[in-house]
């Protein structure tokens, strides 16, 4: 397992950091009991190149390894947005780590009767309700904590991209004094000084401001040629194991948001397409052949206020016709509102997860 840091920050829950309501180090987890536990071998470096060919990976020391079979798990990087430079202003906070808490402490510095923004860049984007939640979570705590502020949630998208009936009910309802929302608003510039956004639906100033850019595949993937999906952001794969569609690339396999596939880019996902990935590897190199019919499943939580959340899951099998997984209408949806017991849950799924990936 090559890992760049030796500790894991989970992206999942991050958002509770903004309000003050978990903490960085309850968002850390080590890789401890994959080492002691299951004789996982673990290397702690940043790959800087991988060879489909003759199936090797190149880490920045120099170190080169050799392997049967490489899985990929690199993530997300962001397009660069004109005018942000190297500016520290206008935090992602999409990638939990410093910029988690250089937001939270931008957030807790603004002023009651100020304006916070926060834009939703195009899909696809890591966490679809991701976004929808976090304005809910900040707008809860403006209307507790900073009395009169206004947040702004700038929307690249034509609208609501999931969860539409709870999202738009706690934001036309709930937070109808709070949030003012904008759809078709993609970033053309920024400027870092004047901390203002120049869009496609107009000019806006805020005193805080949550600019989370579009996505791609890290930028590993683009290196090693194997970024042939969604206009060269992600990588396509065979689902039945995520070998990438590349030619001469079968042995290189891609799960998470680096991938592109019918399943959103969530953190639940990543688990079910790592499993998927692992037993159809197992498989093969048993000579045998993938589960030609595997079914994923996504379940998430989403913070609708900082003590009540929504749920929503979805079922997904293959589908030979279109080799994609189809979600299964039937075993899909979202619940009808939200709850406090949805939130106690919501650290019960948590730890669950967490508990399931790390050993």
């Amino acid at each position: 397992l090559i890992e760049r840091m030796p500790t894991y920050t989970s992206n999942i829950m991050s958002s509770l950091v903004l309000t003050g309501q978990r903490t960085m180090s309850s968002l850390s987890f080590s890789y401890d009991t994959l080492r002691s536990k299951y004789g996982i071998t673990t290397v702690f470096g940043e790959v800087v190149g991988i060879d489909p060919v003759s199936v090797k990976v190149t880490l920045a020391d120099g170190t080169v390894l050799t392997a049967d079979r490489i899985v990929m798990a690199p993530g997300i990087s962001f397009d660069d947005v004109p005018g942000l430079g190297t500016s520290d202003k206008m935090p992602h906070a999409w990638q939990a780590g410093p910029q988690t808490a250089l937001l939270a402490s931008q957030i807790n510095a603004m002023p009651s009767g100020g304006v916070m923004i926060l834009t939703i860049p195009k899909t696809p984007y890591r966490c679809p309700p991701g976004p929808y939640e976090r304005a809910c979570l900040l707008a809860d705590w403006l209307r507790i904590n900073r009395p009169g502020s206004k947040l702004i949630v700038l929307d690249a998208n034509p609208g609501i991209v999931t969860e539409v009936d709870n999202f738009t009910n706690a934001f036309t309802g709930l937070y109808g004094s709070v949030i003012e929302y904008h759809v078709n608003a993609e970033v053309i510039s920024v400027d870092p000084n004047a901390m203002t956004l120049t869009t496609t639906a107009g000019n806006f100033h805020g005193e805080v401001i949550n600019l989370i850019p579009r996505q791609r595949a890290a930028h590993l993937l683009a290196v090693a040629g194997l970024n042939n999906a969604t206009e060269g952001r992600f990588g396509r794969v065979n689902v039945l194991n995520y070998a990438s569609t590349v030619a001469g690339a079968e042995k290189i396999h891609i799960i998470g948001d680096a991938s592109a596939t019918t399943q959103p880019k969530a953190g639940h996902i990543a688990n079910q397409e790592a499993k998927v990935c692992a037993d159809a590897i197992s498989r093969i190199l048993s000579g045998g052949s993938p589960d030609p019919a595997p079914v994923t499943n996504s379940a998430c939580y989403s913070t609708i206020t900082m003590s009540q959340a929504s749920w929503l899951h979805a079922l997904f099998q293959y589908d030979a016709g279109t080799a994609d997984m189809k979600a299964v209408a039937a075993a899909s949806g979202a619940s009808t509102g939200w709850n406090a017991e949805n939130f106690e849950d919501m650290e019960t799924w948590f730890n669950a997860l967490m508990g399931d990936s790390f050993g």
